[in-house]
C-alpha cells in the first residue's frame, strides 16, 4: 500500500507543482487574466498564488512538511477559486459552463486536499522525513 501512497502523491502533488511552475512560465498571460478578473496586483497574485501551487506540490510529491503543503494548496482554493470563476455572474452560457467546471473541479481538488490532512499525523512512506 506504501507505493500506491507515493504514486498518488506524485500524481496529486505533481499537479500542483506544474501548476505552480505554469505560474511563472506563463506570468505575463495569467497576470493579465488575473487583470480581467479585477484582480488587485495582478502580477503579485499570479506569483504568490504560483508559490502556494508550487512548494504545496512539491511538500506532497517529496513528504516533508505535508501538513504546511496541504495548507498552501488550500489557501489558493479558498481564496483563487471564487475569485477566478465566479460562475454565477456570468450570463453567456458557454462562459458559464466553463466557469462552473473549473469552480466545481476546484472544489474537489479542495475536497481532497483537505481530507489528505488526516494522513499527516505520522510521516508519509517513502518521504524524504527522517
Amino acid at each position: 500500500m506504501d507505493i500506491i501512497l507515493l504514486i498518488g502523491r506524485v500524481f496529486f502533488g505533481g499537479f500542483f507543482f506544474l501548476s505552480g511552475l505554469n505560474h511563472f512560465k506563463h506570468l505575463s498571460d495569467l497576470t493579465a487574466y488575473a487583470r480581467s478578473q479585477k484582480v488587485p496586483t495582478p502580477k503579485l497574485a499570479v506569483i504568490g498564488t504560483g508559490l502556494l501551487l508550487f512548494l504545496g506540490g512539491l511538500g506532497i510529491i517529496l513528504g516533508v512538511y505535508v501538513g504546511l503543503s496541504l495548507i498552501l494548496i488550500t489557501i489558493f482554493f479558498v481564496f483563487v477559486t471564487p475569485k477566478m470563476h465566479p460562475f454565477w455572474t456570468e450570463s453567456d452560457p458557454l462562459k458559464k459552463a466553463a466557469e462552473k467546471r473549473d469552480f466545481m473541479k476546484n472544489m474537489a481538488l479542495l475536497g481532497a486536499t483537505i481530507m489528505l490532512y488526516t494522513f499527516t499525523a505520522s510521516p508519509w512512506a517513502y518521504s524524504l522525513m527522517f
